[in-house]
């Protein structure tokens, strides 16, 4: 007698789930534990805000930052920043 060769249902099945398992393996973790360590080699500073709430600022953020224009008065600086956005 002669064997069949043709593919059942029964045999598709376990294909069918171990494909479905292959996302949950996980190949990308090596790219978050990279990006985790860029970000915690950044320094970051402590500035306050002028109702005294604390804000961490980038260090980078800091030294790019150019001043516009100093000793503004608030409503000026208002005035400025409601023609900005």
């Amino acid at each position: 007698m002669k064997k069949n060769n043709r593919i059942s249902r029964r045999s598709m099945l376990p294909l069918l789930g171990s494909s479905l398992l292959l996302p949950f393996i996980g190949f990308s973790k090596t790219t978050t534990e990279e990006n985790t360590i860029l970000d915690s080699e950044e320094e970051y500073q402590t500035l306050l805000k002028p109702d005294g709430t604390a804000v961490k600022v980038k260090v980078s953020a800091l030294k790019k930052s150019t001043i516009v224009k100093k000793n503004v008065s608030n409503k000026s600086f208002l005035n400025w920043l409601n023609k900005k956005l």
